[in-house]
């Protein structure tokens, strides 16, 4: 078996293909800030928007990152087999149960290894995601991984925020930050009379801040709707734009009708709607190739170029006029 870290052509053409996907899936995308040039690399980014969180981070730079992820998702082969393939490595949590949790020993061993051979990796240190502006306490996992990595290298854990213009709306912003690096060996070095609890406790108290001055951060009571309603930026409805565009919006419609009907059926069905904008990436990566296809086959002649570049813009023209009528926090529903 290959190990995880090492160049793949097929793993290459994967993000030469996702990665135009997930920059079409918002119509602003910003990356601030860089990554240590030096060193073992830890990304500690929030958590809000399920696997879009990990293809944003992931498109910030050409060289692969290896992501961790919940380790129930790795249950039947095949989906484990594919995870690895592109990447990602289980992450049991103590809710696993302990036969799980034991696991991380070898993730962790794999981890280190990657750290070693100078690639990224990327943990969401919150372990698991909610849609909200705000931040759920810091787990140890990155801790113990940043820990370790030290302990035989030059080691940085890079605060990460994430930003998104709607958590339920597709097409709508990104901004990911990566936030001054917080030097592993500096910080033990500076901590080495503490006992190892507090080391620990110290260290995600720090992380947590550093994420927090990087996103539009609100704490977790019972002011946070009041809180958010007083910061979120404004918007109104521009419906006269949107009369005007309605003829391309119903061309577009047509031409993307399976995609956009299946991704909102699959969105209506989710129990989660934090999964509504992975739902749409999902059919926007899988199904485009198909149906492009399909209208190079049906149409005649010089119609096939212009069908099928209108085709081409139509699932995110489609999703932006939406957007001129429907709120960014619609569809949570």
């Amino acid at each position: 078996m290959s190990k995880i870290w090492e160049k793949s052509i097929g793993y290459n053409l994967l993000r030469a293909f996702a990665d135009p996907n997930t920059r079409a899936s918002y119509n602003k995308a910003k990356v601030k800030g860089e990554l240590p040039k030096d060193g073992a690399v830890i990304l500690a980014p929030n958590h809000t928007s399920t696997l879009m969180d990990a293809m944003v981070v992931l498109r910030t730079r050409k060289e692969p990152t290896v992501f961790g992820a919940r380790a129930d998702i790795f249950k039947k082969p095949a989906i484990a087999a594919f995870l690895r393939y592109i990447r990602i490595v289980p992450m049991a949590r103590i809710r696993d149960g302990a036969q799980s949790v034991l696991k991380n020993i070898e993730t962790f061993a794999e981890v280190d290894e990657v750290l070693a051979h100078g690639v990224p990796f990327c943990i969401f240190p919150e372990g698991r995601h909610r849609p909200m502006h705000s931040l759920l306490p810091i787990g140890k996992g990155v801790a113990r991984i940043a820990f370790a990595s030290a302990a035989k290298r030059q080691t940085y854990v890079v605060p990460t925020g994430i930003e998104n213009g709607s958590f339920f709306r597709y097409r709508w912003s990104n901004t990911v930050t990566f936030g001054e690096p917080l030097d592993v060996n500096a910080f033990l070095k500076a901590h080495e009379d503490c006992t190892e609890n507090e080391t620990y406790h110290a260290f995600r108290q720090e992380l947590g801040e550093r994420i927090k001055s990087l996103i539009t951060y609100i704490p977790d009571d019972e002011n946070y709707q009041a809180a958010w309603d007083a910061v979120k930026p404004a918007w109104k409805p521009r419906r006269a734009l949107a009369a005007l565009l309605s003829p391309l919006f119903l061309l577009a419609a047509v031409l993307c009708l399976p995609m956009w009907v299946a991704a909102e059926v699959l969105c209506k069905r989710a129990k989660d709607h934090a999964w509504n904008n992975t739902i749409r990436f999902v059919i926007r990566l899988f199904v485009t190739p198909l149906m492009l296809i399909f209208w190079l086959l049906v149409m005649p002649g010089w119609w096939k170029l212009l069908v099928g570049g209108l085709f081409l813009f139509s699932y995110s023209f489609f999703y932006d006029w939406l957007n001129l009528v429907l709120s960014p926090e619609t569809g949570a529903e």
